[in-house]
Order: C-alpha cells, then sequence, then structure tokens
C-alpha cells in the first residue's frame, strides 16, 4: 500500500484538519474518508485544490 494511503487511514482526523486550513473551500463532504474510496478522495481534493495528485501525495506524506 501506498504511503500516503497508509496515512490517511492512521491519522485521517489530523490530516483533515490540516487539509482544512489549507484548502478552505474543501467541505466536510468533500473530506469524507469512505474505506476503498481514497482515490475518489484524492479526486475530490484535487478539483477544489487545483493540484495534481501528485502533489497533494507528497504533501499528504510530508504530514
Amino acid at each position: 500500500m501506498e504511503t500516503w494511503k497508509l496515512k490517511l487511514k492512521g491519522n485521517w482526523n489530523e490530516i483533515k484538519g490540516k487539509v482544512k486550513q489549507k484548502y478552505a473551500d474543501l467541505t466536510d463532504d468533500d473530506l469524507l474518508l469512505e474505506e476503498g474510496k481514497d482515490e475518489e478522495l484524492l479526486g475530490r481534493i484535487q478539483k477544489k485544490a487545483g493540484e495534481t495528485k501528485e502533489k497533494l501525495k507528497e504533501w499528504i506524506e510530508s504530514l
């Protein structure tokens, strides 16, 4: 499993707060983490944040 996915599963509440701070226009619905839908979550963040998936993955890994 990729490192960013492990981080999401292990520290989601903490990461969610940091994502909301950095990208304030994301809603709780945008940040809903469902089992097995990590890529879908990343896509929702990418769409609103205007970042590439690779850049978002690197940022999540660095948290």
